[in-house]
């Protein structure tokens, strides 16, 4: 065997699922900052046109119809209306240009989607905020725990 080999390997490998990782939450965090930006653009669309509850009804009906058909499953009715509360309900400054900046904006959602969602129905908002630090905390926990249980069994 080659001098330093196995160091090497479970360094490579400590790389790799780190890198992984970080991917995985890049990914989730840009996901989650796009349906914000869904939701935004739902919003604004809706305060330019007729009455709230029938336009707004029919305007995420069509949109679901569309990005169904153009993308596939995840833009249901219900998904749509999800990601206008989360809008709503996550309120952040943008920048003054105007621009999107996508990578910017995921910055402020360390959370996967499927959390937000969950968070959605805690209407209190010390209360959804005390659960969303909570969540980000017990999140990182759990991405650290599975990580040292995967190198301790790729040691063995």
């Amino acid at each position: 065997m080659i001098n330093g080999y196995e160091n090497t390997l479970t360094d490579l490998i400590q790389l790799l699922e780190s890198s992984r990782r970080a991917a995985a939450r890049s990914v989730n965090a840009i996901m989650t900052a796009t349906y914000w930006e869904i939701g935004r653009r739902i919003v604004e669309l809706e305060q330019g046109g007729e009455k709230r509850a029938e336009y707004g009804a029919a305007v995420i009906k069509r949109l679901s119809e569309d990005l169904t058909g153009r993308f596939g499953k995840g833009f249901s009715k219900t998904n749509l209306e999800q990601m206008r509360r989360f809008y709503l309900q996550w309120q952040i400054a943008q920048a003054p240009s105007g621009k999107l900046d996508l990578s910017a904006l995921a910055q402020g959602f360390p959370l996967p989607w499927s959390h937000y969602v969950r968070l959605l129905s805690v209407q209190d908002l010390k209360a959804r905020q005390f659960y969303e630090i909570g969540s980000i905390t017990k999140f990182q926990l759990q991405i650290d725990s599975f990580h040292d249980f995967g190198v301790r069994l790729l040691l063995k």
